[in-house]
């Protein structure tokens, strides 16, 4: 159990359900009165299999029903095509069976949260491989809440021409510093301050920044619901799916 502590008292009160399945981590977390409860396994191509069980343990351990949240959260994306239309799916049919609004979290950006609840940073290069010799990237800075906010625009693009950041003592987060390292290190030079590529996107950080997505209005109807892959190339809207009780 995670105690979040935030200098805003509305997303302490807040009940969010979060889930994340875009990268090779899947995981859920319950942000209840202050507390983060979650679950975290890193098992590539399993999270259809793994999410619906730690959502249903999140749910008996707080003995909380879906229908007592405030809403459900999940990583939008970008990252990988199947593991994101899981997340879109699976936080649709959550909130279709009680009627919970949702709320997209950018998984770049809860990359970024996570940095700084693990490591402190303050500015932050997040980026996964998006393959084909691209990464997903962007950059945060945390404001005087605790919270990330994008001060680099989410794009895919090669390693060497991703956008510059302003300023000197950025970290890098995320395993696109891993993939494509010489090339990232090269293309910041004296900007980047070092990074952490063995760092995926979790569940707690979608918790975090749902709850401060949902008090902003952020929130939507579930059947609005929807992606972000980044590339061109999407599929079909996601199937609702949910075996969750209420």
């Amino acid at each position: 159990m995670i105690i979040f502590t935030a200098t805003c008292d509305t997303i302490l009160a807040m009940k969010i359900l979060a889930i994340e399945t875009a990268t090779e981590a899947c995981s859920a977390a319950l942000l209840i009165d202050g507390q983060l409860l979650s679950r975290y396994q890193v098992q590539p191509r399993m999270h259809s299999q793994l999410i619906l069980p730690m959502m249903e343990e999140l749910l008996a351990e707080a003995e909380i029903g879906l229908s007592a949240l405030d809403a459900i959260a999940f990583g939008r994306g970008p990252g990988a095509f199947t593991g994101v239309r899981i997340a879109v799916g699976v936080a649709q049919g959550a909130a279709f069976a009680v009627d919970l609004p949702v709320v997209a979290i950018s998984t770049l950006a809860a990359l970024a949260q996570r940095g700084y609840r693990e490591f402190g940073f303050q500015r932050m290069l997040a980026a996964y491989d998006a393959r084909m010799q691209e990464v997903y990237w962007g950059g945060y800075e945390v404001d005087d809440q605790g919270l990330v906010r994008p001060v680099i625009d989410e794009e895919v693009c090669a390693p060497g021409d991703v956008t510059l950041p302003v300023g000197m003592n950025w970290q890098g987060v995320g395993a696109g510093w891993d993939s494509y390292t010489d090339e990232l290190k090269q293309r910041l030079g004296d900007a980047l301050s070092g990074y952490e590529a063995q760092l995926f996107c979790s569940a707690e950080d979608v918790a975090i920044l749902g709850a401060a997505g949902f008090r902003n209005g952020d929130a939507v109807a579930a059947e609005f619901a929807s992606p972000v892959y980044l590339r061109d190339k999407v599929a079909s809207k996601p199937k609702q799916v949910s075996t969750l009780s209420n």
